[in-house]
């Protein structure tokens, strides 16, 4: 296993596959910067962290920051490069996210606009900080997004979720190219089903339907994404990626639909009993 010897930042690195892929990266010698908004997951990832270095001399650091917006994520990144003098981290790994799926009919414009907030602008905007500074310092630097397998396809249940991971992909694109001009390379990973706290989370909200879907999905591990996010080439990727998704989707999309018109009496049931049709 080849030494990384860079200062990487990691956005959700608290826990799930944010802390996976830390870890992965004091394993491999690399100086590792974690952010999350919960100190206290933090204190607990970082003695995590801690165990898996590999050297004395790594500086492995947990900050705890909202990446939500420029302004917080130019903080974080501030204060992960002042033991580095001032100097901005050389691969910056957008993990943070999170699901709520739900039915469409049962949001309102708060829940759609968090939804991207929480799926859309927590990377985003740390890209956007990140390539700035690493633009004004020359820092030939990297920028990895994690979207995931919904950014090619979506289904009920993930409409606050999807739309964020649909434009995280359009937004890697562009900077792919763009980024060039600054020595900067960008990458993207699209997992699917990652089995961690997170996802146990998701399902008490998941409509039943949904979960009918997906009980035949093979999910990984958060160690087994964190492992291909290293083997990401983000141009080659997406080109298999759509090629197979040409002919993979039509007849998967025609088996999901019939599943969700066989549930249609059922879920009109759920819907008179949560009193939706009273409002």
């Amino acid at each position: 296993m080849a030494d990384w010897n860079q200062h990487c930042f990691v956005t959700g690195g608290s826990s799930g596959t944010g802390l996976a892929l830390a870890v992965m990266l004091a394993q491999r010698g690399a100086d590792v910067s974690i952010v999350a908004r919960n100190k206290g997951r933090l204190d607990k990832a970082l003695e995590t962290l801690e165990a898996a270095r590999k050297t004395p001399k790594q500086i492995l650091k947990a900050y705890s920051f909202a990446v939500d917006s420029e302004a917080g994520s130019l903080a974080a990144l501030k204060a992960a490069s002042e033991p580095f003098g001032g100097r901005c981290p050389e691969a910056l790994f957008l993990v943070a996210g999170a699901a709520r799926p739900s039915y469409f009919v049962e949001q309102d414009e708060e829940l759609l606009r968090n939804g991207m907030q929480i799926s859309y602008w927590a990377q985003a905007c740390t890209a956007l900080a990140g390539s700035k500074e690493m633009a004004r310092q020359g820092v030939k630097g990297k920028i990895v997004f994690v979207s995931s397998v919904l950014a090619f396809f979506s289904i009920v249940g993930y409409s606050t979720y999807s739309p964020g991971k649909f434009a995280i992909r359009g937004l890697a694109e562009a900077l792919q190219s763009e980024l060039k001009l600054y020595d900067i390379d960008v990458h993207i990973s699209f997992p699917p089903t990652i089995y961690t706290s997170g996802y146990e989370e998701e399902n008490k909200t998941k409509p039943a339907i949904t979960l009918k879907i997906e009980e035949t999905d093979s999910g990984l591990t958060p160690e087994q994404v964190a492992a291909g996010i290293f083997k990401v080439s983000f141009p080659p990727f997406i080109v298999r990626a759509l090629t197979a998704a040409k002919w993979f989707l039509p007849v998967w999309r025609k088996t999901v639909d019939s599943q969700v018109k066989r549930h249609r009496a059922e879920h009109q049931e759920y819907l008179k009993i949560r009193g939706f049709f009273s409002t």
